[in-house]
């Protein structure tokens, strides 16, 4: 039986996404993303002088600092900083600026479900604002998996609350249109069937995570046009001093 979703949603249909750069005045580049009620806030500092300690200086590093709405940073938020780390080490070119850091600081202003693919978009947003060289974007989406065997893409707080299973998918996507031209990557390629990141929650059979991966496959194109679309054309009306 088909569950019931809020608004009358359709089991593939993802919740209203908007993303707007450049919403901090002191940051070297910011984005803030929301889709539906969720909302996250990007910040990325540098690329500075120096590596953070046991990373290769021959290569920038990347450092993710991860900002909760209340309380203090626990095993949940330094879980996301390194899932989110390791998602930006595979999209950066980090052979552009060898021996930097960039700081990236992503502030949780409110979460009501697919916390880290709004996240992951904000992030992203906030590099192009900063000029921080890119092979790929990175697009992602949760998809959660009911008792009934129903899989749910860009499940709310609710929802995965409910949920048996859910997955985060996380895939590239060209950089192309929202960078300019001259500053598109030579090496540049499609490479949209492939994923950066996979991340699991609860428990689903082998058959259920490959649905899982169909479905997010078919729905990151549309998804992906609409972030670059964002990213290209809006830009906060008033930066936050």
């Amino acid at each position: 039986m088909d569950i019931e979703r809020a608004g009358g949603r359709g089991a593939n249909q993802l919740r209203p996404i908007d993303c707007f750069r450049d919403v901090l005045s002191r940051a070297h580049g910011s984005a803030s993303c929301s889709q539906g009620e969720t909302r996250v806030l990007a910040a990325v500092f540098g690329p500075k002088a120096g590596t953070k300690k046991n990373e290769n200086p021959e290569k920038a590093c990347i450092e993710v600092i991860w900002k909760p709405k209340t309380g203090q940073i626990g095993k949940t938020e330094k879980e996301l900083e390194m899932i989110l780390k390791r998602t930006l080490q595979n999209i950066c070119l980090l052979s552009v600026h060898p021996n930097t850091t960039t700081s990236i600081i992503v502030q949780v202003v409110h979460d009501d479900g697919s916390l880290l693919p709004c996240a992951i978009h904000a992030t992203c947003a906030a590099l192009v604002d900063a000029g921080i060289p890119l092979k790929s974007l990175a697009v992602s989406l949760c998809c959660c998996l009911t008792e009934s065997g129903q899989i749910l893409l860009d499940p709310s707080k609710l929802e995965e609350q409910k949920m048996k299973a859910f997955v985060c998918l996380v895939f590239p996507s060209s950089v192309n249109s929202v960078l300019p031209e001259e500053s598109t990557p030579a090496t540049t390629k499609s490479t949209e069937q492939e994923i950066i990141t996979s991340l699991t929650h609860g428990v689903m059979t082998v058959d259920d995570y490959f649905h899982c991966v169909e479905q997010g496959r078919a729905a990151v194109a549309p998804l992906s046009n609409i972030l670059k679309k964002k990213m290209r054309s809006q830009s906060a009306g008033n930066a936050v001093k």
